[in-house]
C-alpha cells in the first residue's frame, strides 16, 4: 500500500466522502432538470396535469415539506449510526468501529437524505408564481423530488433492517473475517502443489553477526500499515547495503528508533535515512488492508470479550472459533512472503512476514487460555485443528498443530474435572491426533525429487 492507497482508504472510511459525491451529483440533477423544464416542456406535461399540475404555491409547500422532513430523518439516521457504534464497541471490541464506518449502507444512506435535501433547496429558489411577471414551475423537477422522497422512505426501512442485523454478533465476525480473506487472496498466491516446505525459510545466514549494523531511525510513531518490498530492495541494491527490518507490518513503531537496520561502513545520512522511510505506510491505527493478523486480532478480541466473567457468551466465542477456522484454512493453502529478499546472488532483505504459525498462535493461544473450563469451546477448538490438519501435510504447519494439540491436552487433564466431558473431549484428542499422523505419509510421498529452495525471492 502506498500513500495514495491509504488515502483512498481514509476516504473510504469518512462519513463525509461518499454523502459529499451524492450532493454533487443531486446539485447536478436538479441543474439539468431546471434548465430541461425551462425548454419548454412544461407545456408538453401540462397534458397530466394530476402528476405535473402542481401551482407555485403548492410546489413551495411540497419542497419545504420535504425538504424538512428529510433533515429531520438525516438526524435520526445519524442518531441511529451513533447507537450502533456505541453498542458494538462496547459489546464485542472499539476495533471493530472501523468496519462500521466504511459501510456503504451508512453512508449511501446520509448521503441519500442529504441529497434530496439540498436537490428540494435547489429547486424551490427557481419557482416564481403568485404575482410574479414570469411564472416558473419546474414539474419535472418537482415530481423528481416527490419521486426521490418515495425512494427515501424505502431506503429508510431498508436501513432500520440493516442497523438491527449488523449489530449481531455473527454479522460482524463474518464481516470482519470476509475482509480478512480479501486482503488475504490480494497478498498471499496460492501455493503450487506440491510446495517445499517454510522450515527452510529460516536458513541461517553466515558471518551476518560480523558485520556492522547502522539504525535507520523512524520520523513519525504509528502503526506500520504497509511496506514496499520492491522499493526497499532497489535502496539496498543502490547503496550497496543489506537491510533488516526490525519491524514487520502491525507493529507500532516509535519516532527516532530504528525502523530499519542497515550494514555499512559508517551511520546513514539524512538522505538515505528518509529514501528507507519512504518505504515505510506508518498510520494512526491499524487496517486490515495489508495487515492480515489484524482481523485475526479482531475476531480474537470479540471471543475475549464473550468469554469474559462479567459477559460469559460462549455462542458468539464459538463463532469466533469457527470463522477463525476458516481464515486458517485458506492460510494453510497460501504462499507466504519470503524472509530473504535477493538481488542476484547478494542477500539485501532480511524480512519481517508473517507465518501460518505465529498466526495460528494469535488465533488460538489467548482463546485456549481464556477458556480452561469451557467445555464447548475446547470441542470447537479441537474440531479447528482437525479440520486445518486435514488441509496441509506441510511438517511445520502439522507440527505446530501438534503443539496446539498438546497445549489442550494439557488444560484438558488439569483443568477438566467431569468424566462425562473428560471421556469426550479425550475422544476428539484421539481423533485430531489421527488426523494429523495419516497427513506426514502423504508428505513424504510428495516430498520425492522436490529440491528444498523456498525463503527467498532473487531478482536479476
Amino acid at each position: 500500500m502506498n500513500n495514495s492507497s491509504q488515502f483512498w482508504s481514509n476516504l473510504r472510511s469518512s462519513f463525509w466522502f461518499l454523502p459529499s459525491i451524492m450532493i454533487t451529483a443531486s446539485i447536478a440533477l436538479a441543474v439539468i432538470l431546471i434548465e430541461v423544464d425551462s425548454t419548454g416542456l412544461n407545456n408538453w406535461l401540462s397534458q397530466w396535469p394530476r402528476l405535473f399540475g402542481a401551482g407555485a404555491e403548492g410546489a413551495r409547500l411540497m419542497l419545504s415539506t420535504l425538504a424538512g422532513s428529510m433533515m429531520t430523518v438525516m438526524g435520526i439516521t445519524f442518531s441511529m449510526t451513533l447507537l450502533a457504534l456505541v453498542l458494538a464497541s462496547g459489546q464485542y471490541t472499539s476495533r471493530i468501529l472501523n468496519n462500521f464506518m466504511r459501510n456503504h449502507v451508512t453512508q449511501l444512506t446520509l448521503g441519500f437524505f442529504a441529497s434530496i435535501f439540498v436537490y428540494c433547496l435547489i429547486v424551490l429558489r427557481t419557482i416564481r408564481g403568485s404575482g410574479d411577471v414570469d411564472e416558473f414551475v419546474p414539474s419535472l423537477a418537482v415530481f423528481f423530488a416527490l419521486l426521490m422522497s418515495i425512494g427515501g422512505v424505502g431506503l429508510l426501512i431498508f436501513f432500520i433492517h440493516h442497523i438491527a442485523s449488523s449489530i449481531q454478533a455473527a454479522s460482524i465476525i463474518a464481516s470482519v473475517a470476509q475482509e480478512t480473506n480479501s486482503c488475504l487472496e490480494r497478498l498471499l498466491p496460492e501455493a503450487s502443489d506440491p510446495q517445499p516446505d517454510n522450515e527452510s525459510r529460516n536458513q541461517s545466514i553466515e558471518l551476518l553477526h560480523e558485520k556492522s549494523w547502522y539504525p535507520v531511525p523512524a520520523l513519525e510513531s504509528g502503526y506500520i500499515l504497509s511496506v514496499n518490498n520492491s522499493k526497499l530492495l532497489r535502496l539496498a541494491s543502490d547503496n550497496s547495503t543489506m537491510a533488516r527490518m526490525e519491524h514487520g507490518i502491525g507493529a507500532f513503531v516509535v519516532q527516532d528508533t530504528a525502523l530499519v537496520s542497515l550494514a555499512l561502513n559508517c551511520p546513514p545520512n539524512q538522505k538515505i535515512i528518509d529514501a528507507f522511510n519512504g518505504a515505510y505506510t506508518i498510520g494512526r491505527h491499524r487496517t486490515v488492508d495489508q495487515d492480515p493478523a489484524f482481523g485475526v486480532r479482531q475476531i480474537v478480541d470479540i471471543a475475549m470479550k464473550a468469554l469474559s466473567p462479567g459477559i460469559n457468551d460462549t455462542s458468539t466465542a464459538v463463532i469466533c472459533v469457527d470463522y477463525l477456522t476458516s481464515i486458517l484454512s485458506r492460510l494453510c493453502l497460501r504462499q507466504f512472503p519470503p524472509l530473504h529478499y535477493y538481488k542476484g546472488k547478494t542477500l539485501r532483505i532480511i524480512a519481517i512476514a508473517p507465518t501460518f504459525e505465529g498466526l495460528l498462535a494469535e488465533s488460538f493461544d489467548q482463546i485456549r487460555n481464556s477458556a480452561k473450563e469451557n467445555v464447548a469451546i475446547l470441542v470447537r477448538m479441537l474440531s479447528a485443528l482437525d479440520t486445518i490438519g486435514s488441509l496441509t501435510i506441510r511438517p511445520s504447519y502439522l507440527k505446530a498443530l501438534d503443539q496446539q494439540l498438546l497445549r489442550i491436552a494439557e488444560l484438558v487433564d488439569h483443568w477438566i474435572e467431569l468424566r462425562h466431558d473428560r471421556i469426550r473431549l479425550e475422544n476428539k484428542l484421539s481423533k485430531v491426533r489421527k488426523t494429523l499422523e495419516a497427513q506426514l505419509p502423504l508428505r513424504s510421498m510428495d516430498n520425492k525429487g522436490i529440491s528444498q529452495q523456498e525463503g527467498s525471492v532473487k531478482h536479476p
